[in-house]
């Protein structure tokens, strides 16, 4: 659950910009309201009525927005029945190394922005510790190559970097704020701190429409600080933080704006021991409040053996509710349930009643863009890349590096000089993901290998690799066909009617009751920050359903919702 966009943009632009201390979090801008609150105050997400208490709920999906789900679910008194198809986690999948203990692979969301407030709350409450993420140019990462178009340049801050990467750097932040083609960075990121709401939906009902057709690149190509092409290019290929953004280049630019405003590409930190901890304590651990339940009651103990259901196959709606068939050709029916995985699995791997969702929610199903990825990873006697170099003591034998050749980002994760130490060879997106989904592990392990032996011709870290290799490309895996959604030009219509389908009293009664949730579902696709908070919108939509409310000290989403709406584009 990470994006391709850069870590270091704020780190240029906060100090010049910002008149204000408070923090930056994903407040907005489609719809501000304040999750993190709502989910840490004292009176709770609300109740439903007693006579429905205990009532079985469908969950579909067990990843993190299903587990914060069925959690949430499970406080308010009803009967969370969780299904998966593979294993608890989704993409917070921490792989451990095969006989080498206390390592593992971050296969999916590996690094989290401290703006995703909501989530770190939920960290907080599993008991989990994080720590920086050793991106580049970041205070936690020793040094850093970039290397591009044959030409390696070892920086340990961006002060060490030729002037061609301060001018890209520039450009970028002179681009956010242009008068005539800017997207009013400054004015925006200072609402989101103040949390005002008002100056926030001013803002950004002004750029919705005008930035919805225009791509990231169309937007780069417009703005005068990005006139020479040579500019766009490092930009694409290198960037700044996490990596290249031309990964980015053909989605709208909403979507950027989304994360650079939040500062969702700045300051990640990683989960000590794997972020996988977090759905799995969702899962097993009791919450301190209960409704209905008596103490000590978890999600988990409410399952047979301790296990979710199986995969789901079909969807459809009967008399007496929705009606979910499973793999072990078990028939249950609910009065209501969420759906939490990726969204493409309803035109796939899971027959749905078209009469379930409205038509125009299937056409935003249908038209979603989801973006691969790919990682590669080892695990090393230790972190040898603190090494002094054999060419120049004064640098890093192998550092984190940015290159334009295939592995396009190494990232480098030790827990001490005398551990092993593990390695991420390559993080890859899109066409660079592809290039590697026909290879086998082996055949992907030797391509990397053979690149980085170009930009580091004295190191062998072959002597180094103590365990198996382990790879994943997302678009290849079965129940989720993607990393995560990204929205092209032209399609912020389709992501409002996802995002705001948890508000169902105006539809018939034969399509009520099937709440989507999900990262995909979110504004910010990619982020476990939209994990939680459509958890939290389905939540209070299922709360509705059954009739309950919210506490009248803690309005939920849907109870503010007319006041905080996405903006409405006209469909003519």
């Amino acid at each position: 659950m990470t994006s391709a966009v850069p870590a270091t943009v704020h780190e240029v632009t906060d100090h010049v910009h910002c008149d204000s201390h408070k923090p930056i979090t994903m407040f907005g801008p489609d719809f501000p309201f304040a999750y993190d609150d709502y989910a840490a105050h004292p009176a709770g997400l609300g109740s439903v009525p007693e006579a429905v208490r205990g009532s079985e709920v469908a969950v579909i999906g067990g990843g993190l927005s299903g587990l914060v789900a069925a959690h949430e679910l499970l406080k308010l008194g009803l009967k969370p029945v969780v299904y998966e198809a593979d294993e608890l986690g989704g993409r917070m999948r921490s792989t451990p190394f095969p006989g080498v203990p206390g390592t593992m692979a971050e296969m999916g969301a590996m690094r989290f922005p401290p703006s995703s407030t909501t989530l770190f709350s939920y960290f907080d409450r599993a008991g989990l510790r994080t720590e920086p993420f050793p991106n580049p140019l970041d205070a936690a990462t020793p040094s850093t190559v970039i290397d591009l178009k044959g030409e390696s340049h070892y920086a340990r801050t961006l002060d060490d970097l030729p002037a061609i990467y301060h001018e890209v750097a520039d450009a970028w932040a002179d681009a956010l704020d242009d008068p005539a083609h800017g997207a009013e960075f400054s004015a925006m990121q200072q609402a989101i701190r103040e949390r005002d709401v008002a100056t926030v939906r001013e803002i950004w009902a002004r750029l919705v429409p005008r930035l919805d057709d225009t791509s990231f690149y169309g937007f780069l190509a417009a703005n005068p600080a990005f006139k020479s092409f040579r500019h766009r290019e490092v930009f694409g290929q290198v960037g700044f933080g996490t990596g290249g953004w031309d990964t980015d280049f053909p989605n709208s630019m909403l979507e950027i704006l989304r994360v650079v405003y939040t500062g969702a590409d700045d300051h990640h930190r990683r989960v000590v021991g794997g972020c996988q901890q977090l759905p799995l304590a969702l899962w097993s651990q009791a919450p301190d409040t209960l409704a209905h339940w008596p103490a000590g009651t978890s999600v988990r103990s409410l399952h047979e053996n301790g296990i979710p259901r199986p995969a789901v196959t079909r969807l459809y709606r009967t008399r007496h509710g929705i009606t979910v068939v499973d793999a072990a050709n078990e028939i249950r029916t609910y009065q209501a349930a969420v759906f939490t995985a990726q969204s493409w699995m309803m035109l796939s791997k899971i027959k749905v009643h078209e009469a379930l969702l409205p038509t125009d929610v299937w056409t935003a199903v249908e038209r979603s863009h989801y973006m691969g990825a790919s990682k590669l990873f080892v695990v090393v006697d230790r972190p040898f890349w603190r090494d002094p170099s054999p060419l120049d003591p004064g640098r890093d034998a192998l550092s984190m590096t940015l290159t334009d050749r295939m592995p396009r980002g190494v990232y480098l994760l030790d827990d001490g000089p005398d551990k092993p130490a593990v390695m991420c060879l390559s993080y890859t997106w899109v066409d660079d993901s592809m290039k590697f989904v026909p290879l086998s592990r082996e055949e992907r392990l030797e391509v990397v290998l053979g690149s980085l032996a170009e930009i580091y011709p004295d190191v062998d870290i072959r002597e180094h690799i103590i365990g198996t290799p382990l790879t994943v490309s997302w678009e290849t895996e079965p129940y989720f066909m993607g990393a995560f959604k990204a929205n092209l030009p032209g399609q912020y219509r389709y992501q409002r009617r996802l995002y705001t389908h948890f508000m169902q009293n105006d539809l018939p009664d034969h399509q009520r009751g099937l709440f989507l949730a999900g990262d995909d579902i979110s504004w910010t696709a990619g982020w476990a920050e939209g994990a939680v908070t459509t958890a939290l919108n389905a939540v209070w939509g299922v709360m509705n359903h059954f009739g309950g409310s919210s506490n009248p000290e803690n309005p939920g989403p849907g109870d503010v919702f007319d006041d905080i709406a996405p903006p409405l584009l006209d469909e003519g």
